[in-house]
């Protein structure tokens, strides 16, 4: 679906652009919003990856370290830490979104924005991810109060 595709790089911009402290993630995709006449599905889509990776940041740092403890959070450059941290959003709070989708998407937008090493960590990361939440040792599951990313439908 196009709308998602462009939901998941304007989230990825905000939350890159967040990482260096000026403004908040959702501030900063509020003005990319502004700033363009995109379609309404993509500002939802968008706005709740946003919101839904900002509040379960701390639960998906600790699931990257459970997955890959050889890169440390705080040690992975800036892009490769978004593209993590969104995909595993995605992965784990968007029931709507099949995991193979979000992992496919996300590792193309590794690839697009850092390179092979960058689409090879994304893929082995969300994949292990998503295996450990079918098996049911994945990081726990949101709250009914948590923000979570809904079907397009709703």
């Amino acid at each position: 679906m196009r709308s998602r595709r462009a939901a998941r790089r304007l989230a990825l911009a905000a939350l890159f652009e967040a990482e260096f402290g000026q403004r908040t993630a959702p501030a900063v995709l509020e003005r990319h919003l502004s700033e363009s006449e995109g379609d309404p599905e993509t500002a939802r889509y968008s706005r709740l990856l946003v919101a839904a990776t900002v509040e379960h940041r701390d639960q998906i740092d600790t699931t990257i370290g459970a997955a890959a403890p050889q890169y440390p959070v705080v040690t992975l450059a800036r892009m490769d830490r978004v593209l993590l941290r969104a995909g595993i959003c995605e992965v784990l709070h968007s029931p709507a979104t099949p995991a193979r989708v979000a992992i496919a998407e996300w590792v193309e937008l590794a690839r697009v924005y850092g390179g092979d090493p960058a689409r090879r960590l994304v893929n082995g990361v969300l994949g292990r991810v998503a295996r450990d939440a079918g098996s049911g040792t994945a990081a726990p599951q949101p709250t009914p109060r948590s923000t979570t990313v809904p079907d397009a439908q709703e």
